[in-house]
């Protein structure tokens, strides 16, 4: 994990430092930021590969932050929350977070995420057919380039919406369920994560879809999971 740069964005000094210690002993380089504000000011500065992003913060918290940095960055956003509440985790997902983590966090669950967002932003993952493009019916995926079209529209997806769309196109017309979506994404055992899995749905159809009620390409098999249609 080293030459990776993590941004730390929480106004509590004390966990800014003790995330900054933790990441440089795993060989990260680690950059600080107290607000939204400074976390914008930093991204502009200098490479970023992963933000940790604290909520609850003055000037512009970290909901807002995430909404302002996927205009314009894919990088993998992981929420840090003080706040157990299903609807706040559902937020962050939302506008663009790719995980999250609720205070007080076990250090090492901490680490583990931020390898594992990490692994996926930088390389694509073990999919077969991987490095190929894949037209279905216009929705067209170039693994590569980790780019996605739709009618030759370009669809900005965050790293997370990527790995999903790319594991039901590869395999088009198999029916994942929502436990093996999570695992072969998030690349940990699924728990409780049928909210995550949905809301990152719920988003990609947003972005490919004509009528995201009526999907044309992400359909839902009620009672089994999801498929890409061919």
């Amino acid at each position: 994990m080293n030459n990776y740069t993590v941004l730390v964005v929480d106004d509590d000094k004390e966990i800014r430092e003790a995330i900054e210690i933790y990441l440089k002993n795993e060989g990260m380089t680690v950059i600080t930021a107290q607000d939204g504000v400074e976390a914008i000011e930093r991204l502009n500065e200098q490479e970023i590969h992963l933000i940790l992003l604290d909520i609850m913060m003055p000037r512009m918290d970290g909901i807002s932050t995430t909404f302002k940095i996927r205009e314009q960055k894919n990088i993998p956003i992981i929420i840090l929350s003080a706040k157990s509440e299903d609807t706040d985790k559902i937020l962050g997902l939302q506008v663009g977070a790719d995980d999250y983590i609720t205070k007080p966090f076990n250090p090492l669950e901490l680490i583990a995420r931020v390898k594992s967002q990490l692994r996926r932003y930088v390389t694509l993952g073990p999919f077969e057919g991987r490095n190929k493009s894949i037209d279905l019916n216009g929705l067209t995926i170039d693994q590569a380039a980790k780019e996605v079209a739709v009618g030759g529209e370009p669809v900005k997806l965050t790293p997370i919406e990527f790995k999903i769309v790319e594991l039901l196109m590869v395999n088009a017309g198999h029916v994942f369920s929502i436990s093996e979506i999570y695992e072969r994404v998030w690349k940990e055992p699924c728990y409780n994560a049928e909210n995550t899995v949905a809301v990152h749905i719920r988003k990609i159809r947003e972005k490919i879809e004509i009528d995201p009620k009526n999907p044309r390409y992400l359909k839902v098999v009620w009672g089994i999971g999801y498929k890409m249609e061919k």
